[in-house]
């Protein structure tokens, strides 16, 4: 049976068509442009919802549906009593009045005119019937798409196996991908209005619960009534969210929704939109943003700026700190100084160069470090560093979000210089589109920093804003390497205009030689068929294991390709990569909880004495580092002649005695040359070394800064403890075999081979990890070690509240309750008897 929900109509201005399905028994709701003017007869009313009842010639009183009428009715009856408590309500309003309530939102004229509209689409499906979110994102988005619910559906189901298509999940994102794929914008146009943002928010919800209970009008009323308090879950908003142009990234968008849902279970439509709204204020913000004077340069676009008055930006040089204006572009960053002359002095450190960085740091006054709110930011070319404040009394957010911001543009010019084509490429033409690699790589990242942007001013940022800019958060992220490999072939991969080989050699047509198969199967492959050259490989991740196993396994298996940034029933490859990425970095985070667990605090120290006691086994083994790494060749082989000499000459077990003879020796020796009076009086002495003369708040600073440093070095040992106690008990039982098995096949070699071959073997590994035949594959080794060491969680530790003296019993006590308690249990167990 049909069921009537409104079609929604957008401003005629924008780009896509809406083709009305029309019938003449039904009802035509039509909206007035927004840009025409209303006629003059028309009411309030009809201007404020935009939009006429057209009635129909002829009427059958057996085709009136009597459950439609008198919810129609009841839909006439409760606007007429909302208008009429507007007009008698109060003219004088207070502050809180003047903002909209957050539970009438979504309940607005045209929100609840779009279920009012024709259904084609058949909505009994093998698993069960289809929800009302998804009959109206269904049919909506196909009128959006030129054809009917029901044309649609035809489509889809010629298009893909019964598997794909008996799951509505995926005809919702055909329809909605559809409409996207026409589309190719920095942010998605249809963003600004209204109706499109409600409409997305309808298909999360469609996606995520695409079948309804039943399909009663009591049903149906209670899930149409359901979308104002609906939230919206991480599941539909990863899948959803990140297909529209600059709304979210795949990479990013499960902390995007950490965000925005804060405590929450989910997203509101009420959080959702005000999210939209402040998004687009920042792209609109950009528009007006203008160089000044000398400022300018070519091809550089302004991101943001620091206008606050009464928070200035600091530059500190020279222990002196001077407020001004600070730029940033996807470039550089600009500092514009206020002179007391009243010449703005604008000073430009580039971002693009080899061996930027940005650091957290502190600064103060003639050099005290008192304030933890500034950022050094390095440029690699020029060796220049800047020091800024972000003065911010409510914290330290101002800081870390410009500290994400500046990150972000240095880490995006790295992910340039490391996965794209150098500048002067021949091979760059031959790709269709691969000139515009950079282009895309740079909407990435300025997107995110949007993105980052927007939250801010919602005071919806993560604790760590790091972990919403894409290129930032894939640099230390595990399995960060490969979803930058699918970002390259995202940005750079295109399809061949021409025939292409490294060396110039075009083969001839017909059969391929296999040369040009073993080239084809090197090069890289998009879902839509785009390549990425082999030649651009020069990142060290191509060649790494997950890597490898990543690419084998990349192919869409039965989904629709609609582009490389959409598929319907399967994954792109950088939401693949996106979601591996995500598992693994959850999995850190859980075991990195443990270690913050295991981090007690309040242990004090002494570092420089400690440095100093240690300074005998320091020297040695510096000295024992050299030998190690060849600095002196003829030292480093008579060291080793003489220790073969000793292993192969079976003089081992003299080492031990001589050594604790010579000790002895030595011991004695000093002995009679300090009563000789020859080594002075301040022999064996600990000297250290004064600190410079400074006051009570710096004494106190330094020794806060050292008991910080000892606390750290306890903790991290700690740690390597605890990890080891859950090794031994078997606190994660596949280390715990894994060690095992190494500890036998260990004793075993001990056993079978003889001692002096195993020491012999060793000092051979040692002294020749620093040379160039086996560098790489004890990085690798030392590499894979590290790995399974941070995948051990540390033990639990238990911390017991403090007891006072005052709540334990003295032991007198405790010794007379001791013997009361004796004769009572004699008692009791002479009675049991």
């Amino acid at each position: 049976m049909l069921s009537k929900f409104s079609v929604i109509r957008f401003n005629p201005s924008l780009s896509f068509p809406i083709i009305p399905y029309h019938h003449e028994n039904f009802l035509e709701i039509k909206c007035c442009a927004t840009n025409s003017p209303p006629p003059p007869s028309s009411s309030s009313s009809d201007r404020k919802f935009r939009f006429r009842l057209k009635g129909v010639n002829t009427w059958k009183l057996n085709d009136i549906d009597s459950a439609a009428v008198q919810e129609t009715l009841n839909q006439w009856l409760s606007k007429t009593q909302g208008f009429l408590n507007e007009v008698t309500s109060p003219l004088v309003k207070n502050v809180h009045d003047r903002k909209p309530n957050p539970g009438n939102m979504f309940d607005t004229q045209d929100t609840k005119d779009i279920f009012l509209a024709e259904q084609t689409i058949d909505s009994r499906t093998p698993n069960g019937s289809l929800s009302l979110a998804a009959v109206v994102s269904i049919e909506q988005f196909s009128r959006m798409n030129g054809l009917t619910g029901l044309k649609m559906q035809k489509i889809f189901k010629a298009l893909v196996p019964e598997s794909v298509y008996s799951d509505s999940r995926n005809l919702v994102e055909y329809c909605f991908f559809r409409f996207l794929s026409r589309d190719s914008s920095e942010i998605h146009p249809c963003l600004k209005e209204p109706a499109f943002r409600r409409l997305i928010f309808i298909t999360m919800l469609a996606w995520e619960k695409p079948y309804c209970i039943g399909k009663d009008p009591q049903v149906v009323a209670s899930e149409r009534a359901s979308f104002e308090r609906s939230l919206v879950r991480e599941e539909a908003f990863v899948r959803i969210a990140p297909a529209i142009s600059g709304v979210a990234d795949r990479s990013t968008a499960h902390n995007l929704f950490k965000a925005l849902a804060g405590d929450e279970r989910g997203i509101s439509f009420n959080l959702w939109s005000t999210y939209i709204d402040e998004l687009l204020k920042v792209h609109e913000g950009r528009k007006l943003y203008k160089f000044q004077d000398g400022m300018q340069q070519t091809n550089e676009r302004i991101l943001c700026l620091s206008l606050s008055r009464k928070r200035p930006v600091l530059k500190w040089e020279k222990n002196m700190a001077w407020p001004g204006k600070l730029t940033l572009t996807d470039k550089a960053l600009y500092f514009e100084g206020v002179s007391l002359v009243g010449q703005k002095v604008s000073v430009r450190l580039d971002l693009t160069s080899h061996g930027s960085r940005v650091e957290k740091t502190r600064v103060g006054p003639l050099g005290f470090d008192l304030f933890d709110s500034a950022i050094s930011v390095f440029s690699g070319a020029e060796s220049k560093t800047w020091v800024l404040e972000f003065v911010d009394l409510g914290g330290e957010m101002r800081r870390d979000a410009w500290y994400a911001f500046i990150s972000e543009v240095i880490a995006l010019y790295k992910f340039i210089h490391e996965f794209g084509p150098k500048d002067d490429d021949r091979s760059v033409p031959h790709v269709y589109g691969a000139h515009k690699g950079k282009a895309r790589a740079t909407t990435y990242a300025t997107n995110g920093i949007a993105r980052l942007q927007a939250l801010q001013f919602m005071r919806k940022v993560l604790e760590n804003p790091i972990k919403l800019v894409p290129f930032s958060f894939l640099q230390n992220a595990p399995y960060g390497d490969v979803v930058c490999q699918t970002l390259a072939v995202n940005c750079w991969g295109g399809q061949l205009v021409t025939k292409f080989t490294e060396g110039g050699y075009v083969p001839r047509q017909g059969v391929r030689t296999s040369n040009e198969v073993s080239e084809s199967n090197s090069h890289v492959f998009d879902v839509d068929g785009s390549v990425y050259l082999r030649k651009w490989m020069i990142s060290p991740s191509w060649a790494s294991s997950a890597s490898a196993a990543f690419w084998k396994n990349s192919s869409v298996r039965q989904g629709v390709v609609l582009s490389k940034n959409l598929v319907v029933a399967d994954m792109t490859l950088v939401e693949k990569a996106a979601i591996i990425c995500k598992e693994k970095y959850r999995e850190v985070e859980k075991t990195q909880a443990t270690i913050y667990a295991a981090m007690l605090e309040g242990i004090p120290s002494n570092i420089d004495l400690f440095k100093e006691l240690l300074l005998p086994l320091t020297v040695t083994a510096k000295s024992l580092e050299k030998l190690r790494r060849w600095e002196e060749p003829y030292l480093t082989a008579g060291f080793l002649a003489f220790a073969y000499a000793i292993i192969f000459r079976n003089l081992l077990p003299f080492i031990f005695p001589t050594t604790l003879t010579m000790l002895a020796a030595g011991m004695l020796l000093l002995k009679g040359l300090r009563e000789q009076g020859r080594l002075g009086r301040y022999f064996a002495k600990v000297t250290i070394r004064d600190q410079q003369s400074s006051n009570t708040i710096q004494k106190i600073i330094a020794v806060k800064e050292a008991m910080r440093e000892v606390e750290k070095n306890l903790q991290n040992l700690n740690v390597s403890l605890l990890k080891i106690r859950t090794i031994l008990l078997a606190g994660q039982p596949q280390i715990t075999t894994e060690v095992a098995l190494v500890l036998l096949i260990s004793s075993a070699i001990l056993i079978i081979v003889p001692f002096k071959y195993i020491l012999a073997f060793f000092l051979f590994d040692l002294f020749t990890r620093e040379l160039e035949f086996r560098r790489e594959m004890v990085t690798k080794f030392m590499s894979l070690l590290k790995e399974r060491w941070d995948a051990v969680p540390a033990a639990p530790v238990v911390v017991l509240p403090y007891e006072s003296d005052e709540t334990r019993p003295p032991r007198s006590q405790t010794r007379e309750i001791n013997e009361i308690a004796k004769p009572e249990s004699s008692q009791s167990s002479g009675k049991s008897r």
